[in-house]
């Protein structure tokens, strides 16, 4: 079934954050022409394979200290990978441990038209964090009460269906296909197994540091995630986008 397609114009663009006060002295040096792209999250990493956890849409944020210790074809492996897996920035501090890009960084950034951005006076990565993500959890539209009384059937029947999904995944729903499609099937499956990380990881065939990083960008997404009448509309709201309502709430939505 085609998942229901609810997507906000108003999710941030990376130009957009880089406006912010706390991203004041933010530099492009590649990718400026991909500035347009919709953010999703903002992370902090400094390993290797940081390109597993990303479900697509994400800027992320290092020191270096990783860096400094790979050679140019890790570097071009390591910009290769974050391309790859649909990050759309990587934000490098010039302060501690680089004064300036990697060669090798920098060629590989503008061959994958990935944005760099550098900070070349020492930054506070928690500020940059709080502040992108209070801009992208306030992508407009008003908050909804997420009634839970209306039962699937009712909702198709009266026509609420659109508002109650709305309620009940909110920002979700205004991700990208990519994320939107990768967090949706993560909370399908951490609802199906109760919350059992090892056991969500193996249906989706990931490793448990994956769900729970993807948990972490739940929890600040959908609030009260732990509440079980939350969690019996969260059921009601999935099971929604994969009925023959939701294709048509799909199709309604794109014209």
């Amino acid at each position: 079934m085609t998942p229901v397609r609810l997507e906000d114009p108003m999710l941030p663009t990376l130009a957009e954050l880089l406006t912010l006060p706390a991203f004041a002295g933010a530099e492009v040096v590649s990718g400026q022409a991909h500035l347009h792209q919709p953010v999703t999250w903002v992370h902090v990493s400094e390993v290797a394979d940081a390109a597993r956890f990303l479900t697509g849409g994400e800027l992320l944020l290092s020191t270096g200290s990783l860096l400094a210790r790979m050679g140019d074809g890790e570097l071009e492996g390591f910009v290769a990978s974050l391309a790859q897996r649909g990050a759309h920035g990587l934000a490098l501090e010039l302060v501690q441990v680089f004064r300036e890009v990697p060669p090798a960084l920098l060629g590989a950034s503008r061959l994958h038209g990935l944005p760099l951005i550098v900070f070349r006076e020492e930054v506070s990565f928690a500020a940059l964090t709080r502040a992108a993500h209070a801009r992208i959890l306030n992508h407009g539209g008003p908050a909804l009460d997420p009634s839970l009384a209306p039962l699937l059937d009712a909702l198709a029947e009266t026509g609420r269906s659109v508002a109650f999904l709305r309620a009940q995944l909110g920002p979700l729903l205004a991700l990208p296909a990519r994320p939107r499609s990768t967090l949706l099937g993560t909370l399908d499956a951490l609802l199906n197994t109760n919350f059992n990380m090892a056991e969500a990881a193996r249906r989706l065939g990931v490793r448990r540091q994956t769900v729970y990083y993807r948990l972490e960008q739940l929890r600040a997404m959908l609030p009260d995630l732990d509440e079980p009448r939350r969690q019996l509309g969260l059921h009601l709201a999935l099971e929604l986008t994969r009925s023959e309502a939701g294709e048509a709430l799909s199709a309604a939505e794109r014209t």
